[in-house]
């Protein structure tokens, strides 16, 4: 009797978890939100450093600021699904140095893109009681910048380069995303500082290889 009863129910031992097949957007929403956020601290933040706090003067560019700030936490938790979404597909043939790379550089991007996120907000928040000084908005401009531009966006860098070695081997994702992620992986290391602009391509690769993903789960 017992016998029979064993293995029944939903708590059943051993019954494997299934990702859900919306968890396929993840990456989709993750960056269409992120290049919203960046897009509105771009044309809203003045890219002259003599005039650090110039655009909190402004209200309609201080609520975009404001606006793409919160828009960055949803970018960082649609980015986690994204992760779990590609271990999905990568299965049993994933690597253990690769996935260690992988995750690793995954979970610093957001980690950095939340504490670049949390200053600005700071610096938000300041101005509504009593206006920072110059010197504590050069600061604040400067570590977000710093933690934004250089590191964020080099551990993008590790996690496509990664992310395209992966999906070289196991053959998950169309052949031309793999070179498009090695070309953007490549600008993100050196080009970054140059200009602004350069961190739009780290999401816009994620939202193609998203599209290519769910493309391919909905195939028969």
């Amino acid at each position: 009797m017992a016998g029979g009863v064993t293995g029944q129910g939903p708590l059943r031992a051993g019954s494997p978890l299934r990702t859900p097949r919306a968890a396929a957007v993840a990456g989709i929403i993750f960056s269409v939100l992120l290049i919203s956020a960046l897009v509105l601290l771009i044309v809203s933040v003045p890219a002259d450093p003599a005039v650090p706090g110039s655009w909190l003067t402004d209200s309609r560019r201080r609520a975009a600021v404001a606006i793409a700030l919160n828009l960055i936490p949803f970018a960082g938790i649609a980015f986690l699904w994204f992760i779990g979404v590609l271990r999905d597909r990568i299965g049993e043939r994933e690597d253990r140095f690769f996935a260690t790379v992988f995750l690793g550089s995954g979970l610093l991007f957001v980690a950095m893109l939340f504490a670049a996120a949390a200053i600005g907000g700071g610096l938000i928040a300041d101005m509504s009681s009593s206006p920072p000084g110059a010197g504590t908005l050069a600061l604040g401009r400067d570590v977000t910048s710093i933690l934004l531009n250089v590191y964020a966006m080099r551990m993008a860098a590790v996690f496509t380069l990664t992310t395209v070695t992966i999906a070289r081997r196991t053959e998950i994702v169309s052949r031309w995303l793999t070179v498009a992620g090695l070309v953007a992986a490549l600008v993100l290391f050196v080009a970054v500082g140059i200009t602004v602009w350069v961190e739009l391509l780290f999401p816009a690769w994620i939202l193609a290889l998203s599209v290519d993903i769910l493309a391919a789960g909905l195939r028969p």
